[in-house]
């Protein structure tokens, strides 16, 4: 969070306004509520959807709701332990060359666990359509299920999880997927949220959606996918032999 809010202030949008304690205290500037006020999101959005290239690109109001929904999660879910948490970024993109699979994280927060190094989330601001969304989601598995060849040529060889040796090559499981639903009432959210959970049935990569208001009071998350390792292997075809 501070370092998204210096790299703002760089550029003229942010400013500090005293502390609270220890903590600085921001607020936007002239030229940063204006650039809020005009971001109204164009899906589909550039590649730069959070941080400071996202509002000179006119899309302030999801960055501005992906910091309330780290905020939100350090606030609630990780309380009295944020030590867990080493460090995140924004717009991290996931791809695979060979399949021509590609898309941007909104955030990844390294807190490491006995199974996995770090927690993925994706914010939809309420500007996608339902479909676009479940397909977002779909994408990890996707990314999840795809397995390298490896081996000399003429041999049998051997296939590995693509994601766990050049992606998070601590992790014994598949990182969580956190999905946080904004921008909309919250009667309208719930429904989002419902639809997403049938649109992704039977997905094999563990997935957990909320609501920002929801996740902001403290209350529970939706469990809509189960980590599912072997049946994800069965999903997807292996790699041929070179």
């Amino acid at each position: 969070m501070r370092r998204a809010m210096v790299e703002l202030a760089e550029l003229g949008l942010a400013e500090t306004n005293g502390k609270d304690g220890k903590h600085q205290i921001w607020n936007l500037t002239v030229a940063g509520q204006k650039a809020l006020a005009e971001g109204n999101e164009l899906p589909p959005r550039p590649k730069a959807g959070t941080g400071a290239k996202a509002v000179r690109a006119g899309l302030g109001p999801h960055g501005v709701a992906v910091t309330d929904m780290i905020l939100a999660y350090t606030d609630t879910v990780l309380s009295g332990d944020r030590e867990c948490l080493t460090d995140w970024q924004v717009e991290v993109n996931h791809a695979i060359k060979e399949t021509g699979l590609s898309f941007n994280t909104d955030a990844v927060l390294a807190a490491p666990t006995k199974t996995s190094e770090v927690r993925l989330f994706e914010l939809d601001n309420g500007t996608m359509s339902q479909a676009r969304l479940a397909k977002e989601v779909w994408d990890y598995e996707r990314y999840a299920g795809h397995r390298a060849w490896e081996g000399a040529r003429g041999t049998n060889g051997s296939t590995y999880p693509f994601w766990q040796r050049h992606r998070y090559t601590r992790s014994e499981r598949f990182p969580l997927l956190y999905v946080v639903l904004a921008g909309k009432e919250e009667h309208l959210l719930d429904n989002r949220r419902q639809a997403l959970a049938a649109d992704v049935k039977g997905i094999t990569v563990a997935v957990w959606v909320n609501t920002l208001p929801r996740l902001q009071r403290g209350e529970p998350w939706y469990e809509i996918g189960i980590d599912d390792p072997d049946r994800r292997r069965r999903r997807y075809p292996e790699p041929a032999g070179r």
